[in-house]
């Protein structure tokens, strides 16, 4: 890989790192929302079907932001190895 390649991918390698980290940000806050309206329902509309939809909701997206961390470590894992190389 010659040093215009280099300095191609580690533009990419920033850009994508920023999109996936705003993602990921953006997905916690709308977790916490949820979370918000579930603790803030009274208990017994917690147990309810709404309840549980909020909490699964809240569940899903705080899996989806690990996911896009998850997926960053790996996308510039190899795009480091592929500098290197």
């Amino acid at each position: 890989m010659n040093n215009q390649q280099r300095v191609r991918l580690a533009k990419l390698s920033a850009e994508i790192a920023e999109a996936l980290d705003n993602a990921a940000n953006e997905l916690e806050e709308l977790a916490s929302e949820e979370s918000d309206k579930y603790d803030n329902m009274p208990e017994g509309l917690q147990c309810s079907e709404k309840g549980e939809a909020l909490e699964q909701a809240a569940s899903n997206l705080e899996q989806a932001a690990s996911d896009c961390r998850d997926a960053l470590d790996t996308i510039t894992g190899s795009i480091d190895e592929a500098m290197s190389g």
